[in-house]
């Protein structure tokens, strides 16, 4: 039975979506954030028999993301996306989204290795970290003009209102470098929430690369929000970055996947 979500649910579907928690950061973040009584989001969950959580799917805007631990009732969901706002993109967990491919006919399939840390080497500390700067809002265009001169970066109009956003709501933070009176590399977190937070945006400007100030960034950076008590994740599809990301200590515990 598919029952739309209120806080009488919170507890037990956290507990449920703690078993993986990297997996289900934004599931989580988004519940923290904005609870179950919104106009932009919904969550419903698949109730079994004796009242047990057998599924969950998210909607945020046009975005939905479900999750289950192994099999999910995937016709049962799909009617709800069906009847709600116009689905954009359908993400999560590779074994749960492929389950709605032949529901839905989808023009955009892409696919990212997830890794997650949750303790690591952070040996590259001994290089110092007096010249790193924690981001505040006055940094965004900075943080952007570098972005956009990185070829690499997917760039989307929302990002600089995206970012305002999420530094003045502390979702997440951007530590950066800066040499020669120009940003020349960051690395970012978003989608944080109690339990876990998303690194994002590890990035140096072309003319500053092979100095490992990204990577110095990254470990600054997670090794802060370890201090927190929370655990790190993030996705990547190159493997020389994951080869990176490795070294630190983040290992792979899976695919996500984004259809659209």
């Amino acid at each position: 039975m598919i029952v739309k979500a209120d806080d009488t649910l919170n507890e037990q579907i956290l507990d449920y979506l703690d078993e993986e928690k990297a997996m289900n950061l934004f599931i989580i973040g988004d519940i923290e954030n904005f609870g179950y009584d919104t106009d932009f989001q919904d969550i419903w969950v698949d109730l079994g028999e004796q009242g047990e959580i057998r599924g969950i799917l998210l909607r945020y805007f046009g975005n939905y993301l479900p999750y289950a631990k192994e099999e999910i009732n995937a016709e049962g969901f799909s009617e709800i996306i069906k009847g709600g706002p116009p689905l954009e993109m359908l993400s999560g967990k590779k074994e749960i989204v492929e389950q709605f491919q032949s529901i839905f006919s989808f023009t955009s399939k892409k696919e990212l290795y997830f890794a997650e840390l949750e303790e690591g080497d952070f040996s590259m500390k001994g290089l110092g970290r007096d010249d790193l700067t924690y981001a505040t809002v006055n940094d965004v265009d900075d943080i952007i003009e570098m972005h956009n001169s990185i070829k690499e970066f997917q760039r989307r109009e929302s990002a600089r209102e995206s970012l305002i956003q999420t530094l003045t709501t502390k979702t997440g933070r951007t530590y950066f470098i800066k040499k020669d009176g120009r940003m020349v590399a960051s690395a970012a977190t978003t989608a944080e929430n109690s339990r876990s937070a998303m690194v994002v945006g590890v990035c140096s400007h072309v003319d500053y690369r092979q100095q490992g100030l990204a990577s110095r960034c990254t470990a600054v950076l997670c090794e802060d929000v370890l201090n927190e008590g929370k655990s790190l994740c993030l996705f990547y599809n190159n493997p020389r970055a994951g080869s990176i990301y490795k070294r630190i200590g983040f290992m792979d515990i899976g695919m996500w996947s984004m259809y659209s």
